[in-house]
């Protein structure tokens, strides 16, 4: 018979918590209440629990003050903080102190079962151990060629080709890594990435990317006339290789620290819809990690 995941509800609401409480019975979970921080202390004392659904604001030992208690006395015991009062520093706090997940109420049961369900199975043994951080799976920043912000685009352009022909001659397999400069400033502040793309994109006339408006307008025919572009390409380019890194509007990747976990990772590549993650240590910048570098991960988890 599989074990039933046991669950604390601590709120000083009678209503809320008994209403929870029968609603996750209902889900498989063998439920416990408590009204109070100073309750559910008591409680774990005796009885341990899995998952520890705690409220926030309540009278007396306060829902912050209770984490703290909880994770002194029971620090395998996850904790998901609920509240009708969400704040981001009261999120922050909450973290800090370790909690699993900060949920504002009303919760969806279905949602709340879920994040239960996700809470037990990280507090097994051995399992958030066995996966890997973002500083296990990245790039390093010395793979990786840097420049300064006011080398010239020629410069540039020949350090990448010296990059891709040393890759190319050597037996190392580096997806693609050297397409790509770091670009510094005087103080060693990371600016961007200089890639052969921005290098496209800086060759292009300045009206192309002019937003819609009256001049804009006025060369919404030049499409139909690309054969007077002949020749433009080199001519751009010419101009392009003399102007500095400085004078290009770089993108930066988003940036992640390098103790992240992969859901983390995960959840930046989708919601920013880029490829890759600029990854930091304090404020330093060491390396990149790339949604191919999450994929060979994704291999490794699904075949071991």
């Amino acid at each position: 018979m599989e074990k039933k995941i046991k669950v604390m509800m601590v709120d000083d609401e009678p209503r809320f918590r008994e209403t929870a409480s029968k609603l996750l019975k209902k889900k498989g979970f063998e439920t416990t209440i408590a009204g109070s921080g100073e309750e559910a202390i008591a409680i774990l004392g005796t009885k341990p629990q899995d998952v520890v659904l705690l409220d926030v604001k309540m009278e007396g030992m306060d829902g912050h003050t209770t984490l703290a208690q909880i994770k002194k006395i029971a620090p395998k015991t996850q904790v998901i903080m609920l509240t009708g009062h969400g704040t981001s520093d009261s999120a922050a706090s909450s973290r800090k102190l370790e909690a699993f997940d900060y949920l504002t109420k009303p919760c969806d049961i279905d949602i709340l079962a879920m994040k239960i369900n996700e809470a037990f199975a990280v507090g097994q043994p051995g399992v958030a151990q066995a996966e890997k951080k973002v500083k296990d799976i990245m790039t390093q920043i010395d793979d990786y060629s840097t420049v300064h912000l006011n080398t010239t685009i020629r410069e540039a352009i020949e350090k990448l080709m010296g990059c891709m022909t040393n890759l190319a001659s050597s037996n190392l397999i580096r997806e693609s890594a050297q397409r790509s400069l770091f670009v510094f400033d005087d103080k060693k502040n990371f600016i961007g990435m200089l890639s052969v793309k921005d290098i496209i994109k800086g060759a292009r006339p300045s009206y192309l990317s002019l937003p819609k408006s009256q001049m804009a307008d006025s060369v919404r025919f030049s499409h139909v006339f690309t054969g007077g572009w002949d020749g433009l390409f080199t001519i751009q380019l010419k101009a392009l290789a003399e102007k500095k890194i400085s004078e290009l509007v770089l993108e930066s990747p988003p940036l992640i620290d390098e103790n992240a976990n992969l859901m983390e990772v995960a959840e930046l590549l989708f919601k920013t819809k880029k490829t890759s993650l600029i990854v930091t240590s304090g404020k330093r910048v060491v390396g990149i990690l790339r949604e191919q570098n999450l994929f060979f991960e994704i291999v490794n988890i699904v075949t071991r």
